[in-house]
């Protein structure tokens, strides 16, 4: 791969990730990892207001990480691709790896603040 093609994947990257680097986004993500769903069943799930879901998921449109199907007048969502799932799940667990880790320092510390 040329490095002309490597720096434009590098950006395709970057374009990915900015389209999830916000928790509301991640959270429709990991609703969708069950399955396709409306607007209405989303803005049920989350809590949150229909605009605001609504919003999020265009971003998310746009930045090919979901996909569409209408249905009369309804139009559900799913993820565009599994590994979509699979790549939040990698991150959530690095950040679980992070908090152990985190966790494990915090104890020693405390260990020898008390001796």
């Amino acid at each position: 791969m040329t490095d002309e093609h490597l720096a434009e994947l590098f950006k395709m990257q970057a374009g990915i990730c900015k389209t999830l680097a916000d928790p509301t986004r991640l959270m429709i993500l990991h609703e969708l990892k069950g399955g396709e769903l409306s607007v209405g069943q989303l803005t049920a799930n989350l809590g949150l207001p229909q605009s605001n879901v609504s919003r999020h998921l265009a971003v998310l449109r746009e930045g090919g990480v979901v996909s569409t199907r209408r249905e009369g007048t309804t139009i559900y969502y799913s993820l565009a691709s599994p590994r979509i799932a699979e790549a939040c799940d990698l991150v959530r667990g690095v950040l679980e790896d992070n908090l152990k880790q985190n966790q494990r320092l915090a104890s020693s510390l405390a260990s020898l603040r008390r001796a």
